[in-house]
């Protein structure tokens, strides 16, 4: 009993950080409505700006509590900032738009502290006592139980003050109804900078109290969002009490999983303790508490529609598939091995990409579990390999056993979605993404070896078409150009199906479900079997695009399948246009040690921390400037260039006005480039949210 209580105890310093990231997802959503995923990333940067100013990084070494003041100082004005410049612009925009923006700014967070300060792993010094309490016969550390009462004092005089003060029942107001607020002479405006401001606050303080007893590194901090999720869940958004005390508990649950795991008791594998228990802990009590509390999050009076990024209908299929295959087939000749390597590294990313065209951009559902789906089909396939063998480690059979594992995985994600969806989904799928990193990836009985899984070369019928192939290209080094043609023919062909899943009924009813589920379902489309395909089709491209990546390094390793490789491929598929083909590929040279952080970092020596800088910055200014994405706006304007060519002009001189053009007979045809066409219904109504 004593030694529970001790780790019980022991675990309220991460509860304390949970209990405060929770209160401020409560204290964010309440001011402007948005989710916001990088509170955890400002808990981080507050940690690091503290251990540099405490090390003499304005010219002096300040006391502690000065350094302490001049941090938050800064995390406030930083606060600000971000409020102003990017989410009151977005207020307007769809749930994917600000969750998008609150992921550019986690990895824009990342991006500068691993160019700053490296990736390594600092240890600031704590500001709380390091003293010691009897409790109970045990012997507990005091600045956890510190921690719990500030979190715990904190919880109670917010409730207070939106309970009783004037701008908590502005604040409270402007939730209710934002139009209704302003004739009240309340400006929304004001209350939303005024909570982010105050929750910015509140996460970097606890993220300076906290980081001494934890990690302070890049990715320890950013993902304690996860858990703080579940807390604001069971919150429903709006209870400070009830999100404080999950945090606690959650908290002091993971400490205790930790140690009860290590005992000779607990299930092991191949004699060590499991790892990742604790996420997968954070992930059942997230799914719990989306299926307690609700299906969605509580919704807000907004001042006007949102929508999502247009969803245009893909022409000139052949033709561009044809000049794609001779392009790429000569450009992996022609290229040297380090180029091809990376132009291999962006298809495969384009892949995954493509994935998340099918589910985000055609259904509108959140998910961000694919780069997951993707390491289980490369892990399902390497222990096909190498535990199993013979027939079933052969080709085809043993990535068709790894896509199928996708498959069952993704399945399990879509039977989930059936019943939470938007914002909810994406909360949902990030903790399980976070858990099967951990707990899948992270155990060598399924997952992780020390040295990585192996994987065969890829031969078949007798032709080496691995990346160790016979043919060199034109430099006569390795990687193939062989591979390199095989990931673009499979590229191809997934563009391909998913053009054709677009053009055809099943992009139409995904595009009517996207818009406005009930509605869809009134118009006599079955929303749950919608929703299922995309799911699946989208899991079985994320399948592909692993068994690929397994046969290109001939290893499977967690890094390449983590949690925040998966908010990498999100920020770059919508920076390009998450809802078109043409997005994914921009997007896939971005990818991990894809075209343009190996262009970065042959020619100019920049590491593949500054291509995710300039990824981040370059998806917020998209978010902000050009909501569609790259390919989006490109689209739009190609288009309103041959609206205005068509356009008939006024003489000079002339007052006449001109003639509007004759209507077009119902038989005339209609350019596969136009997104609205007679066999396209619901293609601009289902661009609407």
């Amino acid at each position: 009993m004593q030694i529970t209580l001790l780790f019980a105890a022991l675990g309220l310093g991460e509860g304390a950080l949970i209990a405060a990231l929770a209160i401020c997802l409560v204290v964010f959503y309440r001011g402007s409505g948005t989710v916001n995923l990088s509170m955890g990333a400002v808990a981080m940067v507050a940690g690091y700006l503290y251990y540099s100013i405490s090390a003499g990084a304005l010219g002096f070494r300040p006391a502690w509590w000065l350094a302490l003041v001049l941090t938050l100082v800064l995390v406030a004005a930083g606060g600000a900032v971000i409020e102003l410049a990017l989410f009151w612009p977005l207020r307007t925009s769809s749930a994917l738009g600000r969750l998008a923006a609150s992921l550019g700014l986690l990895l824009l967070a990342q991006s500068l502290i691993a160019i700053v300060y490296g990736n390594s792993t600092l240890s600031p010094k704590s500001v709380l006592p390091s003293s010691t309490v009897q409790l109970s016969g045990s012997v507990i550390p005091v600045d956890r139980l510190i921690l719990a009462g500030i979190v715990i004092a904190l919880a109670a005089v917010l409730w207070a003050v939106y309970r009783f003060s004037q701008f908590g029942l502005a604040t409270r107001a402007a939730a209710e109804s934002e139009p209704h607020a302003m004739y009240a002479g309340l400006s929304p405006r004001t209350l939303s900078l005024a909570n982010s401001v105050g929750a910015s606050v509140i996460a970097g303080a606890f993220g300076i109290l906290v980081a001494p007893l934890i990690t302070l590194n890049t990715t320890t901090l950013p993902l304690e969002i996860v858990p703080a999720l579940g807390a604001a869940l069971f919150a429903s958004f709006s209870s400070l009490g009830v999100a404080c005390f999950s945090g606690l508990v959650m908290g002091a649950a993971a400490s205790l999983l930790t140690y009860w795991s290590s005992q000779s008791w607990f299930p092991q594998v191949q004699g060590n303790p499991l790892n990742g228990l604790p996420e997968l802990l954070f992930f059942v009590l997230v799914a719990v508490a989306m299926f307690w509390r609700g299906s969605k999050v509580p919704a807000r009076g907004e001042l006007a529609e949102k929508r999502m990024p247009l969803a245009p209908r893909p022409g000139n299929l052949v033709r561009t598939s044809v000049i794609a295959l001779v392009v790429g087939v000569a450009a992996l000749i022609v290229l040297p091995y380090d180029f091809r390597q990376a132009m291999v590294n962006s298809m495969l990313g384009a892949m995954v990409c493509l994935s998340l065209v099918v589910v985000v951009g055609y259904v509108g559902q959140i998910s961000v579990v694919q780069v997951a789906l993707a390491g289980v089909a490369g892990y399902a396939m390497s222990h096909m390999l190498t535990s199993v063998g013979g027939f079933w480690g052969s080709f085809p059979v043993a990535p068709l056993a790894g896509v199928g594992a996708a498959l069952v995985v993704g399945f399990v994600t879509a039977v989930a979605a059936l019943r939470v969806r938007g914002v909810s989904l994406a909360v949902v799928t990030l903790a399980g993404a976070v858990a099967i990193e951990q707990f899948g990836f992270g155990n060598s009985a399924w997952g992780a070896q020390s040295t990585g899984s192996p994987v065969s070369p890829l031969h078949a019928g007798g032709l080496n078409l691995s990346p160790e192939a016979p043919f060199r290209g034109i430099d006569g080094e390795v990687p193939s150009p062989v591979f390199g043609v095989v990931v673009l023919v499979v590229l191809i062909a997934l563009c391909l199906l998913v053009a054709g899943i677009r053009r055809g009924p099943s992009g139409q009813r995904m595009l009517a479900v996207r818009s406005n589920e009930r509605a869809a379902a009134a118009a006599g489309i079955d929303v749950r079997r919608v929703k299922l395909t995309a799911f699946m089709t989208s899991a079985l491209i994320a399948g592909i695009a692993g068994a690929l990546y397994a046969y290109n390094f001939e290893t499977v390793s967690s890094d390449l399948f983590g949690s925040v490789n998966a908010l990498v491929v999100i920020a770059y598929t919508y920076f390009g246009g998450i809802t078109m083909i043409s997005g994914a590929l921009l997007a896939g040279l971005g990818a991990t040690e894809g075209l343009i952080p190996h262009a970065l970092d042959r020619w100019f020596g920049l590491s593949g921390n500054w291509a995710l800088l300039i990824g981040a910055v370059g998806l917020l200014v998209t978010l902000v400037a050009n909501p569609d994405g790259i390919a989006g706006t490109a689209q739009a304007r190609r288009r309103a260039r041959l609206r205005a060519g068509t356009t008939p002009s006024i003489p000079n001189g002339s007052s006449r006005l001109p003639q509007p053009p004759a209507p077009v007979p119902p038989e005339a045809p209609v350019s596969p480039e136009d997104p609205v066409s007679p066999e396209d219904p619901v293609s601009s109504e289902g661009e609407r949210q």
